[in-house]
């Protein structure tokens, strides 16, 4: 039998000559980050060649020797997110990296010499300063250069690339004051100063071990790099790894939603691609079974024409072209040589400098680019994929549409109080609309750049997003913690010829009441065109008011019942939970059978929202803007269907597109929806929707059975009006007139 002090020797001993090694291997040759010594001799060979990546070459040094006749300024720290000195600061980081870059292809001194003079002065002013004036210090750790230290850990990730750029340019002096008084306080001030962001399993910890990781393969301190990926205590509980592990579902869904992850990519694929030039037998990239390669593609998936999903705290104007996701895009070519990566790199239009840069430049001078496959999904939420699930729903017919369905986690502290929410897309443009963030990033007059007040009392609160509200009460009572504990479930997604179908639910949002929605995006090929159903199921032990909202991105244009406006005064439709910001426009109380509502998109097409209702619902006309006295919110408009008194209900309605409008050519193609009639029956857990629309009859069956109580029951036959119909999986259309 081994001892077990024999073992420790071992690991002791191997330990340190892993830690030897890296050290020397530091030491060896520079650059040593993202970019090799190898990497450069190509790329300098790459530059002597036509083609986009000497393209991009040029272009960037056009910039930098603008740049370098102007004098170098690092400003005392003053101003938060947006102001002059906040704004310098990044304009200087992203400058030194540039710089650096054509020094290493072009071999010209002179651009290492303005990346060495700026450390300098750096180094100068940091030993000066204290944390920032305008750090925020109840909310968040405070960086120094910068009013939060999230900020600071960005600057750390690029000037240590600047650094390692320059590094073999420096002599003894300078690399001593560099290191001494600005690289290594700054790496001890985001690791030690504050080891509550950076231990922290969140995007701020992610950015800070990226920087103070990198800094350590720079600086030959591989203490910094064990920190970086295991903790300050290198107990595994937090640290880069840590954050793979927790942060990103087995398909590569972060946690935090579409616009944290893009973000979050940048700290993640640099720190990785560092680790793989330095460390390959950590084997980093294939960590979780890829997990990585697979974050960078579903970040793609997560997008509609270019743009990304805007749930949680998102700016919408984000997309595929985001530097983050170029990055990533550029790294999992190199790695994978997928061609369809080319053609998001081709939308991107972008090359960066380094050896997957000039992989990417030259298989596009090539031509080697294939369509990037987007694809209807459920990506699993939480680190085990099992908290419930984002569902994407995608369909050509008369147009690219698609579906975002939200059974998912919280999403933090960015998260929104949105249990099942949903949007709709198509022919481009956002249709069924979510807000996303209040918040105007960085520009200063605007609450410093920073989250609005209204981001809290609005933008998360669930009457704000496309899901039930119980007693004007957000989910969870608006509290993240319960939120981040209570995750929906994902009853099943299929995606088949018909279309596509998901059901989630959740019994914790509310403390009495059991939420389940199931959506489906139809395709009605007789028609060439695809409808959204939604079926919305509200049970509750005790009598509750229950309102559903859509909000819409258009201009109402008709609905089929009278609507009361009010004309000449205007009021807030309720007191608290984000109530207080709906002006209250109008209501209208439909009689039984279909309430339609008729919207006009931007895009030049009509959409109308078909609801089955019995008399008892009323419809609520609001405006965002109530009690909004700086004008922060966006006055988006939305109604929302409200019973009250109920223990139970089910909100049932149809989401249709048709028509055209064409103020140019000046005609008007299909204004008024085409659906006539609407049920829906139950057989058990069948759930049958019967559609007349344009002169047909659709039978739609959606199979919610669960899987594992009966082997055979996603393959079965049923009858409806004496007639008998199969249906093969969850979801079946059937014509039942017509050809």
């Amino acid at each position: 039998m081994v001892s077990l002090r024999y073992l420790t020797l071992v690991a002791i001993l191997i330990a340190v000559s892993v830690i030897a090694d890296f050290s020397i291997g530091a030491q060896a040759a520079h650059p040593n980050l993202v970019i090799t010594s190898e990497d450069v001799v190509k790329m300098r060979q790459g530059i002597a060649e036509k083609g986009r990546f000497a393209d991009a070459f040029y272009v960037l040094k056009a910039k930098v020797d603008e740049q370098l006749a102007l004098p170098i300024v690092v400003p005392v720290p003053k101003d938060g997110g947006g102001g002059y000195t906040h704004e310098r600061h990044k304009k200087n980081y992203q400058l030194m990296f540039d710089a650096g870059m054509v020094y290493q292809l072009s071999e010209d001194t002179k651009y290492a010499d303005y990346v060495r003079d700026m450390l300098l002065e750096y180094a100068k002013l940091y030993p000066t300063i204290d944390v920032h004036p305008k750090r925020k210090v109840k909310s968040q750790n405070p960086g120094k250069l910068f009013w939060q230290s999230l900020n600071e850990a960005v600057w750390l990730v690029y000037t240590i690339q600047a650094y390692d750029l320059i590094y073999d340019s420096l002599d003894t002096s300078h690399i001593n004051t560099i290191e001494q008084n600005l690289l290594r306080p700054v790496a001890l001030f985001l690791s030690e100063g504050q080891p509550s962001t950076f231990n922290k399993v969140h995007n701020h910890g992610t950015w800070a071990t990226a920087g103070v990781g990198m800094a350590g393969y720079v600086m030959s301190e591989p203490e910094w790099v064990e920190k970086a990926l295991y903790d300050l205590e290198k107990s595994g509980e937090g640290g880069f790894l840590k954050q793979l592990d927790e942060l990103f579902s087995p398909q590569g869904y972060y946690n935090e939603g579409p616009y944290y992850q893009r973000y979050a990519l940048m700290p993640f694929v640099t720190f990785a691609k560092a680790i793989n030039n330095n460390e390959a037998h950590r084997n980093i990239f294939q960590h979780r079974d890829g997990v990585l390669l697979k974050a960078i593609d579903t970040t793609i998936q997560l997008s509609y024409n270019g743009l990304f999903y805007p749930i949680n705290d998102a700016i919408k104007s984000k997309g595929i072209d985001t530097i983050e996701l170029v990055h990533g895009v550029t790294v999992a070519y190199g790695l994978t040589e997928d061609p369809g990566f080319l053609d998001i790199a081709q939308q991107q239009n972008q090359i960066i400098l380094s050896g997957d840069g000039l992989k990417v430049a030259q298989a596009l001078d090539q031509g080697l680019a294939k369509p990037y496959q987007f694809r209807s999904v459920a990506f699993g939420d939480g680190s085990d994929g099992k908290q419930g699930a984002l569902v994407i729903m995608r369909s050509q017919m008369g147009g690219e549409k698609a579906v975002l369905f939200k059974p998912a986690a919280q999403g933090l502290g960015h998260g929104h109080f949105d249990k099942l929410t949903w949007q709709f897309y198509d022919q481009g443009q956002e249709i069924v609309s979510d807000y996303g963030a209040a918040r105007f990033l960085n520009v200063e007059a605007k609450f410093g750049g920073r989250y609005l007040p209204e981001n809290k009392s609005y933008a998360k609160q669930t009457v704000a997003h496309n899901t039930v509200v119980v007693d004007e009460t957000s989910h969870f009572g608006g509290d993240v913690e319960i939120g981040n504990q209570n995750a929906p479930t994902l009853n099943f997604f299929e995606s088949n010829a018909f279309g596509s179908v998901s059901s989630g639910e959740i019994n914790t949002a509310y403390p009495d009441v059991k939420l389940e929605r199931t959506l489906a995006l139809v395709n009605l090929s007789e028609l060439e065109t695809s409808i959204a159903i939604d079926l919305f199921s509200v049970e509750a032990e005790d009598k509750h008011q229950f309102d559903l909202p859509l909000h819409y991105l258009g201009q109402l244009i008709e609905t089929n019942f009278k609507i009361a406006a009010n004309t000449s005064v205007l009021s807030a439709l309720g007191e608290k939970n984000g109530y207080q910001h709906l002006w209250l426009k109008g209501q209208g109380k439909p009689e039984s059978g279909l309430a339609k509502v008729s919207w006009l998109n931007e895009n030049g097409r009509f959409y109308t929202q078909s609801s089955l209702v019995t008399g008892d619902e009323s419809f609520l006309f609001t405006q965002i803007g109530a009690n909004d006295p700086n004008f922060n919110l966006r006055n988006e408009q939305s109604f929302i269907r409200r019973v009250t008194g109920k223990g139970q209900h089910q909100f049932i309605s149809v989401l249709e597109p048709h028509g055209e409008y064409n103020p140019s050519k000046e005609f008007t193609l299909d204004a008024s929806s085409k659906i006539t009639d609407l049920r829906v029956t139950h057989q058990a857990k069948l759930t049958l929707v019967e559609l007349q629309i344009a002169g047909l009859t659709y039978l739609v069956a959606i199979d919610k059975t669960d899987v594992s109580s009966s082997e055979n029951s996603l393959n079965r036959s049923f009858s409806y009006q004496q007639k008998t119909f199969s249906l093969n999986g969850r979801l079946a259309v059937h014509v039942l007139n017509g050809q």
